[in-house]
């Protein structure tokens, strides 16, 4: 069993003016967000909008993803709520040199730990070359992992259930497994988590905020004061407020007209919200990068 720490982003899809994915735009924005510190990115996960992406497009994306030089940096998610066409992707995937894969268990209907374990051990019995990080997000799925089923995956399936993202926030202050990484899905919970032996965050905000994320990481890893903490919470509670996926877009419209896009029913914040978050962020010294559009 392996295990990931850091600093990683939910990763955002960019989409043309026709809806349609953005391949080349997409891996750049990931790319990018390695560059501004993140260990690492989930492509195709919540933020991502993967729910609303067909099969065809993510299997394109996968393809094209596999030509960069950060690949190895890279965790795929799924999006699906079909166990076939999850196992169709995941295998894309290990054929294109990916393996670490972000997998939240299927939303709409009811289902319990029993439900949730079979779901995990059919799909490692078809990809058993593959490592995955449990996606513990109840508001999204209906579904929370209890600490009993996390240690029953672990147990029974050591090589591929490497990792959890605690979105739930119900594992992280109490989940301990030796060699088994615990990342909460927010930059609030990032300082505290770390205190209580987790090891890192997986989190959309981090699309902007990764590069006071990653000091936070790094002042505790080696000891050093916490001088940027609380800035990067209140950060992150002003995104907060907002869908998250359409503060995002709308924060990051403010330096580059590609991210004008979200796929139906989600929309940018109207220009209320909009400007409300511009000028919360202001007050904390936190703005868009380059020229400001109206």
């Amino acid at each position: 069993m392996s295990s990931i720490k850091g600093i990683y982003a939910a990763s955002m899809s960019i989409f043309k003016e026709d809806y349609s994915l953005n391949l080349e735009q997409t891996k750049k924005h990931a790319e990018n967000l390695i560059d501004k510190g993140c260990h690492g990115v989930a492509i195709l996960g919540s933020t991502g909008q993967a729910q609303l992406i067909s099969v065809k497009e993510k299997m394109e994306l996968i393809e094209h993803l596999s030509n960069s030089s950060q690949k190895n940096n890279f965790i795929i998610g799924t999006g699906s709520n079909s166990l076939s066409e999850t196992v169709s992707i995941m295998k894309h995937s290990i054929k294109n040199g990916f393996n670490l894969f972000l997998l939240m268990p299927p939303a709409y209907y009811k289902y319990g730990d029993e439900g949730a374990y079979i779901y995990y051990a059919k799909i490692i019995n078809k990809v058993p070359d593959c490592k995955i990080i449990l996606y513990n997000f109840e508001k999204l799925c209906g579904y929370a992992f209890s600490i009993n089923v996390v240690e029953r995956l672990v147990k029974d399936f050591p090589d591929q259930i490497i990792a959890v993202k605690d979105s739930t926030y119900n594992l992280y202050e109490k989940l301990k497994i030796d060699n088994f990484s615990i990342l909460p899905g927010s930059e609030t919970k990032l300082l505290k988590g770390l205190e209580l032996g987790c090891n890192g965050i997986i989190s959309a905000v981090c699309n902007v905020t990764a590069p006071i994320a990653r000091k936070v990481y790094d002042d505790f890893v080696n000891k050093k004061p916490q001088t940027v903490n609380e800035r990067l919470c209140a950060i992150r509670k002003a995104f907060d407020k907002y869908n998250l996926i359409s503060a995002l877009h709308s924060f990051k419209l403010n330096e580059n007209s590609i991210y004008n896009k979200l796929l139906p029913p989600l929309m940018l914040l109207n220009e209320k919200d909009h400007v409300q978050l511009l000028s919360e962020l202001k007050k904390l010294g936190f703005i868009p990068e380059g020229k400001m559009v109206a």
